[in-house]
């Protein structure tokens, strides 16, 4: 007989897509199984970032992030989930190359994780590759604005748009990506009637991170809408102050042992 549990059935890129203008989406990253699993009962889609490079890792950028590192999250998070979409993040260098390098490495993510869909950063130059995936079932999220894993060209974490005679460019960038057949958009660190006007312009969803309220979903890095992150960016909003409680535990745990106060003392085998 089967089970309320086993009924469940994933969320999945089309009825993503099928969001577009309807109730807003709901997103969160999540790197390992146990926060995924909490997130998984409220998020439509969860995104394993390559941000875990930073967050999980202690490196200055998302750069250095492998694709095994990015396999190994996104098991995780798929084993610790039952009903959102899990999205991983194509790392730097995994598919800029050609289409056929995009192919082979989004392949091996979607076969070896049980992800649901791929993500890449890029626009106008990224579309052909998009194209050349989504033709190859591989549905794929696009990154347009503030795209991480171009910083050091960019010259770092620099919001985009305002200059408003660049709007037209990321216009394009979005354009582009919906044409090319990704199923959603993310738009990072974009000023806010640009975000607005994007939103209205293209036919799939868009998911803001530092961008509009407009957008058709958020985005959040978990670690940061927890207060774990202590360069958490200025346009999050802090749910919990869980960085804080950690370290009181482990503060209230250390004097304990110190003083051999070791709690469940008389719980131990004998």
């Amino acid at each position: 007989m089967s089970t309320q549990t086993e009924n469940i059935r994933r969320v999945t890129a089309p009825q993503i897509a099928r969001r577009k203008g309807g109730e807003p989406i709901v997103s969160l990253t999540s790197y390992h199984a146990h926060t995924a699993a909490i997130v998984d009962r409220y998020a439509d889609f969860i995104l394993v970032g390559d941000s875990l490079g930073m967050v999980m890792h202690g490196m200055d950028s998302t750069v250095g992030v492998s694709l095994e590192l990015m396999i190994m999250h996104g098991k995780a998070v798929v084993r610790g989930t039952k009903r959102a979409l899990v999205v991983v993040d194509m790392p730097f260098g995994t598919y800029e190359e050609s289409p056929q390098t995009a192919f082979r490495n989004a392949a091996r993510v979607i076969k070896e994780t049980g992800c649901g869909a791929i993500k890449l950063e890029g626009g106008r130059r990224m579309a052909e590759t998009i194209r050349f995936l989504t033709e190859r079932g591989i549905p794929v999220m696009a990154h347009i604005g503030l795209t991480p894993q171009s910083t050091h060209v960019m010259g770092g974490f620099k919001t985009q748009g305002r200059d408003e005679d660049t709007w037209p460019l990321h216009e394009e960038d979005a354009r582009v990506v919906a044409e090319a057949g990704a199923f959603a958009v993310v738009l990072e660190g974009m000023v806010e009637p640009l975000a607005a006007r994007i939103t209205k312009q293209i036919d799939i969803p868009t998911i803001g991170i530092g961008a509009s309220a407009d957008c058709d979903g958020q985005i959040l890095v978990l670690e940061d809408m927890l207060g774990l992150n202590p360069w958490t960016p200025k346009f999050v909003k802090v749910y919990g102050q869980l960085g804080p409680m950690i370290e009181a535990a482990v503060k209230s745990y250390a004097e304990e042992v110190k003083t051999r106060a070791f709690p469940g003392e008389d719980q131990v085998y004998r």
